[in-house]
């Protein structure tokens, strides 16, 4: 299994790079989403950007924290249900290709959540600590 310190860094690499493109690209962001106006892509992606530096924060803390861990699986999780919301709501003002962009990121963040909670209650990583 792959180490709980290895799932948040891929966490906070996916999380940054997509808030870096939604936020310095929001033109064709809204543009592959049908849509107009770039204003909600880059306040996504400032916010993944953000998300992302707190992810690699808590992955290079030593020992780990599993209290922000837990923070970060809620946020992903939280991220998961607002997709799962916002998809049959978008589906008539967004791009198919937009709704399918949504589905894919929903379940790589779902994936990220499993991953997370299934490492930290393996306790196998031994750079672990409840605080």
């Amino acid at each position: 299994m792959i180490s709980l310190q290895n799932i948040l860094r891929i966490n906070s690499v996916s999380s940054g790079l997509t808030g870096f493109l939604l936020s310095f690209f929001p033109n064709k962001a809204a543009e592959v989403f049908g849509v107009t106006g770039g204003f909600p892509f880059i306040a996504t992606g400032l916010f993944l950007i953000l998300f992302a530096a707190f992810v690699f924060r808590v992955s290079i803390d030593m020992p780990i924290q599993l209290n922000k861990v837990k923070i970060v699986i809620s946020l992903d999780l939280l991220w998961v249900v607002a997709s799962a919301i916002a998809i049959p709501l978008l589906v008539s003002e967004v791009s198919s290709l937009g709704i399918l962009l949504i589905a894919a990121v929903m379940a790589w963040v779902a994936l990220m959540a499993i991953l997370q909670s299934k490492a930290m209650k393996t306790g196998k990583n031994t750079t672990t600590q409840i605080h």
